[in-house]
Protein backbone atom coordinates (compact mmCIF):
# COMPACT_ATOMS: atom_id res chain seq x y z
CA UNK A 1 0.00 0.00 0.00
CA UNK A 2 1.14 3.40 -0.50
CA UNK A 3 2.46 5.91 1.79
CA UNK A 4 0.15 7.05 4.85
CA UNK A 5 -0.28 10.74 4.54
CA UNK A 6 -2.04 11.19 8.13
CA UNK A 7 -1.15 8.76 11.02
CA UNK A 8 -3.00 9.16 14.70
CA UNK A 9 -6.29 8.03 16.20
CA UNK A 10 -9.73 8.55 15.39
CA UNK A 11 -12.04 9.23 18.60
CA UNK A 12 -15.75 9.08 18.64
CA UNK A 13 -17.40 9.15 22.16
CA UNK A 14 -14.17 7.51 24.72
CA UNK A 15 -13.50 4.97 21.93
CA UNK A 16 -10.62 5.97 20.71
CA UNK A 17 -7.84 3.44 18.16
CA UNK A 18 -5.04 4.14 15.77
CA UNK A 19 -5.41 4.47 12.28
CA UNK A 20 -3.58 5.77 9.22
CA UNK A 21 -4.91 7.80 5.95
CA UNK A 22 -4.04 6.69 2.03
CA UNK A 23 -4.47 8.65 -0.73
CA UNK A 24 -7.46 6.70 -2.27
CA UNK A 25 -7.38 8.48 -5.98
CA UNK A 26 -4.79 10.44 -8.10
CA UNK A 27 -5.35 12.52 -11.61
CA UNK A 28 -3.75 10.54 -14.24
CA UNK A 29 -2.13 13.20 -17.30
CA UNK A 30 0.47 13.35 -19.99
CA UNK A 31 2.75 15.66 -18.75
CA UNK A 32 5.04 17.97 -20.76
CA UNK A 33 8.69 19.23 -20.19
CA UNK A 34 9.23 23.08 -21.59
CA UNK A 35 12.33 23.07 -23.80
CA UNK A 36 14.38 25.41 -25.61
CA UNK A 37 12.58 25.95 -28.98
CA UNK A 38 16.41 26.25 -30.89
CA UNK A 39 17.94 23.01 -29.65
CA UNK A 40 14.99 21.21 -27.55
CA UNK A 41 17.21 21.21 -24.28
CA UNK A 42 15.31 20.86 -21.57
CA UNK A 43 14.35 24.33 -20.03
CA UNK A 44 15.04 24.09 -15.35
CA UNK A 45 13.67 26.52 -13.25
CA UNK A 46 16.43 27.90 -10.94
CA UNK A 47 15.96 29.29 -7.65
CA UNK A 48 16.84 33.22 -7.35
CA UNK A 49 17.72 35.57 -5.04
CA UNK A 50 16.30 39.21 -6.54
CA UNK A 51 18.15 40.72 -3.55
CA UNK A 52 22.05 39.52 -5.06
CA UNK A 53 21.01 38.94 -8.23
CA UNK A 54 22.28 35.52 -8.62
CA UNK A 55 21.33 32.20 -8.56
CA UNK A 56 20.94 29.91 -5.05
CA UNK A 57 20.47 26.58 -3.86
CA UNK A 58 17.46 24.86 -2.74
CA UNK A 59 19.03 24.48 0.34
CA UNK A 60 19.40 28.03 1.03
CA UNK A 61 15.77 28.72 1.26
CA UNK A 62 13.42 29.35 4.37
CA UNK A 63 9.76 29.98 4.19
CA UNK A 64 8.55 33.30 4.82
CA UNK A 65 5.62 35.42 5.21
CA UNK A 66 4.89 38.53 3.56
CA UNK A 67 3.02 40.84 6.33
CA UNK A 68 3.87 44.21 4.38
CA UNK A 69 4.46 44.47 0.89
CA UNK A 70 8.22 43.08 0.05
CA UNK A 71 8.21 42.94 4.41
CA UNK A 72 8.76 38.93 5.59
CA UNK A 73 8.67 37.79 8.36
CA UNK A 74 10.98 34.29 8.77
CA UNK A 75 8.95 30.76 9.74
CA UNK A 76 10.49 27.56 10.64
CA UNK A 77 9.07 23.56 10.85
CA UNK A 78 9.69 24.13 14.68
CA UNK A 79 7.03 27.11 14.44
CA UNK A 80 4.85 25.33 12.75
CA UNK A 81 4.46 22.55 15.11
CA UNK A 82 4.32 24.37 18.40
CA UNK A 83 0.63 26.04 17.21
CA UNK A 84 -0.14 22.42 15.52
CA UNK A 85 -3.63 21.98 17.29
CA UNK A 86 -4.38 18.79 18.97
CA UNK A 87 -6.55 17.24 15.22
CA UNK A 88 -2.54 17.01 14.02
CA UNK A 89 -2.14 13.82 15.91
CA UNK A 90 -5.90 12.71 16.86
CA UNK A 91 -9.09 12.57 14.23
CA UNK A 92 -11.91 13.26 16.87
CA UNK A 93 -15.38 12.80 15.01
CA UNK A 94 -18.04 15.66 16.26
CA UNK A 95 -21.40 14.26 14.43
CA UNK A 96 -23.18 11.96 12.62
CA UNK A 97 -25.39 12.79 10.23
CA UNK A 98 -27.70 11.07 7.63
CA UNK A 99 -26.02 9.98 3.77
CA UNK A 100 -28.64 11.49 1.59
CA UNK A 101 -28.14 15.26 3.65
CA UNK A 102 -24.52 15.17 2.60
CA UNK A 103 -23.89 16.99 -0.57
CA UNK A 104 -21.22 15.93 -2.91
CA UNK A 105 -20.45 19.31 -3.84
CA UNK A 106 -18.28 19.69 -0.37
CA UNK A 107 -16.26 16.66 -1.06
CA UNK A 108 -12.48 17.54 -2.45
CA UNK A 109 -10.16 14.92 -1.50
CA UNK A 110 -10.48 10.85 -1.36
CA UNK A 111 -8.43 8.50 1.11
CA UNK A 112 -9.05 5.18 2.90
CA UNK A 113 -8.87 5.07 6.29
CA UNK A 114 -7.02 1.87 7.11
CA UNK A 115 -6.70 0.33 10.95
CA UNK A 116 -2.92 0.87 12.80
CA UNK A 117 -1.84 -1.99 14.77
CA UNK A 118 -3.74 -2.45 18.01
CA UNK A 119 -7.02 -0.54 16.24
CA UNK A 120 -8.50 -3.20 14.18
CA UNK A 121 -11.73 -4.53 16.90
CA UNK A 122 -12.63 -0.96 17.35
CA UNK A 123 -11.84 0.07 13.56
CA UNK A 124 -14.20 -3.05 12.65
CA UNK A 125 -17.50 -2.32 15.04
CA UNK A 126 -17.03 1.92 13.54
CA UNK A 127 -17.44 0.47 10.03
CA UNK A 128 -20.32 -2.39 10.90
CA UNK A 129 -22.33 0.85 12.78
CA UNK A 130 -21.54 3.05 9.79
CA UNK A 131 -22.49 0.17 7.35
CA UNK A 132 -25.87 -0.52 9.25
CA UNK A 133 -27.09 2.97 10.32
CA UNK A 134 -26.86 4.57 6.99
CA UNK A 135 -24.98 7.79 8.63
CA UNK A 136 -22.07 9.34 7.94
CA UNK A 137 -19.29 10.53 10.50
CA UNK A 138 -18.42 14.07 10.38
CA UNK A 139 -14.70 14.34 12.24
CA UNK A 140 -12.14 17.44 12.13
CA UNK A 141 -8.02 16.45 11.42
CA UNK A 142 -5.19 19.05 10.74
CA UNK A 143 -2.83 17.68 7.62
CA UNK A 144 -1.16 19.64 5.25
CA UNK A 145 -1.07 22.74 6.79
CA UNK A 146 -4.64 23.67 7.39
CA UNK A 147 -7.15 22.28 9.36
CA UNK A 148 -10.18 19.77 7.46
CA UNK A 149 -13.76 18.68 8.41
CA UNK A 150 -13.51 15.02 6.83
CA UNK A 151 -16.72 12.87 5.88
CA UNK A 152 -16.20 8.99 7.40
CA UNK A 153 -18.22 6.54 4.87
CA UNK A 154 -17.98 2.86 4.69
CA UNK A 155 -17.04 1.41 1.58
CA UNK A 156 -17.40 -2.06 0.12
CA UNK A 157 -14.17 -3.36 2.57
CA UNK A 158 -13.09 -0.48 4.85
CA UNK A 159 -13.99 3.15 6.23
CA UNK A 160 -13.40 5.73 2.79
CA UNK A 161 -12.98 9.10 3.79
CA UNK A 162 -13.34 12.58 2.06
CA UNK A 163 -12.26 16.18 2.96
CA UNK A 164 -14.64 18.89 2.65
CA UNK A 165 -14.96 22.49 1.40
CA UNK A 166 -16.07 24.90 3.67
CA UNK A 167 -18.99 26.30 3.22
CA UNK A 168 -17.09 29.76 2.36
CA UNK A 169 -14.84 28.43 -0.25
CA UNK A 170 -18.22 27.12 -2.06
CA UNK A 171 -18.97 29.44 -4.39
CA UNK A 172 -22.68 30.76 -4.12
CA UNK A 173 -24.32 31.44 -7.88
CA UNK A 174 -27.37 33.61 -6.84
CA UNK A 175 -27.68 33.75 -11.05
CA UNK A 176 -27.87 29.99 -10.74
CA UNK A 177 -31.38 28.94 -11.19
CA UNK A 178 -33.58 26.77 -13.25
CA UNK A 179 -37.13 28.03 -14.84
CA UNK A 180 -38.77 24.51 -14.61
CA UNK A 181 -42.04 26.22 -16.02
CA UNK A 182 -40.04 26.16 -19.44
CA UNK A 183 -40.59 22.10 -19.86
CA UNK A 184 -43.86 20.99 -20.94
CA UNK A 185 -45.10 17.58 -20.04
CA UNK A 186 -44.88 15.42 -23.36
CA UNK A 187 -41.03 16.54 -23.44
CA UNK A 188 -41.00 15.45 -19.63
CA UNK A 189 -42.54 11.96 -20.56
CA UNK A 190 -40.11 11.51 -23.64
CA UNK A 191 -37.08 12.62 -21.33
CA UNK A 192 -38.14 10.15 -18.59
CA UNK A 193 -38.47 7.30 -21.54
CA UNK A 194 -35.13 8.21 -22.85
CA UNK A 195 -33.59 8.03 -19.29
CA UNK A 196 -34.72 4.52 -18.90
CA UNK A 197 -33.58 3.15 -22.63
CA UNK A 198 -29.99 4.09 -20.84
CA UNK A 199 -30.30 2.97 -18.05
CA UNK A 200 -26.82 0.71 -16.39
CA UNK A 201 -25.44 -0.06 -13.91
CA UNK A 202 -23.08 1.88 -12.18
CA UNK A 203 -19.37 0.27 -13.89
CA UNK A 204 -16.18 3.07 -13.00
CA UNK A 205 -13.93 0.23 -15.11
CA UNK A 206 -15.88 0.68 -18.77
CA UNK A 207 -15.10 4.55 -18.55
CA UNK A 208 -11.65 5.59 -20.11
CA UNK A 209 -9.55 8.81 -20.91
CA UNK A 210 -9.93 9.06 -24.63
CA UNK A 211 -7.84 12.48 -24.73
CA UNK A 212 -4.80 10.68 -22.81
CA UNK A 213 -5.14 7.80 -24.91
CA UNK A 214 -4.74 9.83 -28.27
CA UNK A 215 -1.97 11.91 -26.56
CA UNK A 216 0.19 8.82 -25.93
CA UNK A 217 -0.68 8.16 -29.39
CA UNK A 218 0.64 10.35 -30.93
CA UNK A 219 3.43 10.70 -28.68
CA UNK A 220 4.01 7.49 -30.08
CA UNK A 221 3.57 8.05 -33.41
CA UNK A 222 5.82 11.45 -33.13
CA UNK A 223 8.65 8.77 -31.97
CA UNK A 224 8.30 5.69 -34.41
CA UNK A 225 8.06 8.69 -37.37
CA UNK A 226 4.84 8.16 -38.17
CA UNK A 227 1.91 10.49 -39.69
CA UNK A 228 0.20 11.92 -36.82
CA UNK A 229 -3.67 11.54 -37.76
CA UNK A 230 -6.25 13.84 -36.52
CA UNK A 231 -9.16 12.55 -34.39
CA UNK A 232 -12.11 12.81 -36.57
CA UNK A 233 -14.42 16.23 -35.50
CA UNK A 234 -17.73 16.03 -34.97
CA UNK A 235 -20.79 18.54 -35.91
CA UNK A 236 -23.30 18.70 -33.31
CA UNK A 237 -26.22 21.17 -34.80
CA UNK A 238 -28.92 23.52 -32.41
CA UNK A 239 -31.42 21.85 -31.28
CA UNK A 240 -34.31 23.19 -32.73
CA UNK A 241 -37.95 20.97 -31.94
CA UNK A 242 -36.62 19.42 -28.57
CA UNK A 243 -39.87 17.19 -28.97
CA UNK A 244 -38.05 15.99 -32.11
CA UNK A 245 -34.74 15.38 -30.99
CA UNK A 246 -36.20 13.52 -28.17
CA UNK A 247 -38.11 10.83 -30.29
CA UNK A 248 -35.06 10.35 -32.96
CA UNK A 249 -33.11 9.51 -29.88
CA UNK A 250 -35.67 7.20 -28.64
CA UNK A 251 -35.65 5.83 -32.24
CA UNK A 252 -32.06 5.17 -32.19
CA UNK A 253 -31.80 2.88 -29.22
CA UNK A 254 -32.51 -0.83 -28.88
CA UNK A 255 -33.89 -1.27 -25.71
CA UNK A 256 -37.24 -2.87 -25.64
CA UNK A 257 -40.31 -0.86 -24.68
CA UNK A 258 -41.37 -1.67 -21.23
CA UNK A 259 -44.78 -1.38 -20.41
CA UNK A 260 -44.52 1.98 -18.66
CA UNK A 261 -43.04 3.08 -22.12
CA UNK A 262 -45.63 1.95 -24.30
CA UNK A 263 -48.48 3.45 -21.97
CA UNK A 264 -46.62 6.96 -22.04
CA UNK A 265 -46.03 6.00 -26.03
CA UNK A 266 -49.82 5.90 -26.15
CA UNK A 267 -51.32 8.55 -24.25
CA UNK A 268 -48.42 10.97 -25.90
CA UNK A 269 -48.55 9.95 -29.16
CA UNK A 270 -46.71 7.21 -30.92
CA UNK A 271 -42.64 7.19 -30.99
CA UNK A 272 -40.48 6.26 -34.18
CA UNK A 273 -39.31 3.42 -33.39
CA UNK A 274 -36.45 1.42 -35.93
CA UNK A 275 -38.35 -1.38 -37.90
CA UNK A 276 -36.67 -5.02 -37.10
CA UNK A 277 -35.29 -6.87 -39.67
CA UNK A 278 -37.31 -10.27 -40.40
CA UNK A 279 -35.57 -13.23 -40.42
CA UNK A 280 -36.09 -15.19 -43.49
CA UNK A 281 -36.68 -19.12 -42.48
CA UNK A 282 -34.83 -21.46 -44.90
CA UNK A 283 -35.48 -25.34 -45.65
CA UNK A 284 -32.95 -27.79 -44.43
CA UNK A 285 -31.31 -29.44 -46.99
Amino acid sequence: MAASVWKGHLTFGMVSFPVRLFSAARSETVSFNLLHKEDNSRIRQVTYCALEDKPIQRSETVKGYEYEKDHYVVIDEEDIKKVAPKTARVMEILEFVKAEQVDPIYLESSYYVAPDEGGEKAYALLFQALRESSFYAVAKVAMHNREHIIVLRPGAKGILSHTMFYQDEIRQVEEFRTDTSLVKDKELAMAKMLISSLEADFEPQKYHDTYRANLTKMIEDKIEGRKVVATPSEHIAPVIDIMEALKKSLAEKRKPATVATAAAAEEHGPVEVAPKKRVRKTKAG
